[in-house]
């Protein structure tokens, strides 16, 4: 069904119970829930004529009628901003996002964005559910380096979102922590969400939380740093660097979450290096099923040079010389 199409669906008596956007999502692939909730609630989609809410249990008979509004237009200039591609093809894009590079445009960065920069690499990009943008289906911190996937159609938008919320996708990132890690590996089982006070911060120590959960292995140790890998089980908002500042292993150069309480470790970098230049994370690895060919595969972004230079002070350092 092409997403400018109207539809019709009589529901079957082996469906009847279900919810009305599991439904609609159920019946038409280019229709995520999320994307079925809105026109939902936006009377674009509705049972026997009427205006349902979401949890509607649709039943027997019940003939659905509705429609996917064409794009609106696209808000965010196509810019010819530089980025470093690992793969491309006919439905997927993977990058290697460099440190300081925003994903997505937002208030105080409507420009010089990885969308801005898609738009104009992949001129000819799919809408979906009414809004015309490429397929960010992840994102990364403005500081955070590595690798990033991206849809280019409709249906490898949809197959790669599924894969993010069942959390098939396995993500592996590296991060150069303060401290000396005594133990070889561990894991971070802390639930996260808004901070009670300072709503742009993640905390573990919120009033409305969602597991998350974070384990780790030791790559490399240094006197007083550590280089780890970490993988993640869930795909909280600043997950690793709440995780680990939680720990009182703070990620190298985190501004938000590792500038206090970490005392002599955090003089310790900038004695080293002056300032860290950003924090120490970079997305290594991710793994996943190519949304049309169905095969698994993989993508590595290599160390960054910042912080394979920060890599490179800590291993010709040691502790006398501190």
């Amino acid at each position: 069904m092409h997403d400018q199409s109207a539809f019709t669906i009589l529901v079957e008596p082996l469906d009847s119970g279900k919810r009305l956007d599991l439904y609609i999502a159920s019946c038409i692939s280019e229709c995520s829930r999320s994307i079925a909730v809105n026109l939902i609630r936006n009377g674009k989609i509705r049972v026997q004529g009427m205006v349902r809410k979401p949890g509607y249990r649709v039943k027997a008979g019940d003939e659905i009628c509705g429609c996917i509004p064409p794009p609106a237009p696209v808000l965010f200039k196509p810019e010819p901003i530089p980025i470093d591609i690992l793969h491309e093809d006919d439905d997927i894009i993977v990058i290697n996002k460099r440190p300081g590079l925003v994903v997505h445009p937002a208030p105080g960065h409507y420009s010089g964005t990885l969308v801005n920069a898609l738009l104009y690499h992949c001129p000819k990009l799919n809408g979906i559910g009414g809004e015309l943008r490429p397929g960010i289906v992840h994102r990364l911190d403005k500081d955070t380096s590595g690798v990033l996937v991206a849809a280019k159609n409709d249906r490898a938008h949809l197959h790669l979102s599924r894969q993010f919320k069942s959390r098939r996708v396995k993500k592996k990132y590296l991060a150069l922590v303060y401290g000396k890690m005594e133990s070889d590996s561990g894991s971070v089982s802390l639930p996260i969400g808004r901070h009670p006070v300072d709503r742009k911060k993640m905390s573990t120590n919120s009033r409305k939380s969602r597991v998350a959960e974070t384990t780790w292995q030791i790559r490399e140790r240094f006197e007083l740093a550590s280089l780890i890998e970490v993988n993640l089980k869930t795909g909280r908002t600043h997950q690793i660097r709440v995780h680990c500042a939680a720990i009182k292993h703070p990620v190298m150069g985190d501004k938000v979450y590792g500038t206090r309480k970490t005392g002599k470790n955090v003089a310790y970098g900038k004695n080293l290096f002056g300032s860290v230049p950003r924090q120490m994370l970079h997305a290594w690895r991710i793994e996943l099923t190519h949304p049309v060919t169905e095969a698994m595969v993989s993508f590595e972004a290599p160390i960054p040079s910042d912080m394979q230079a920060v890599i490179t002070a800590l291993r010709q350092i040691s502790f006398r010389d501190l």
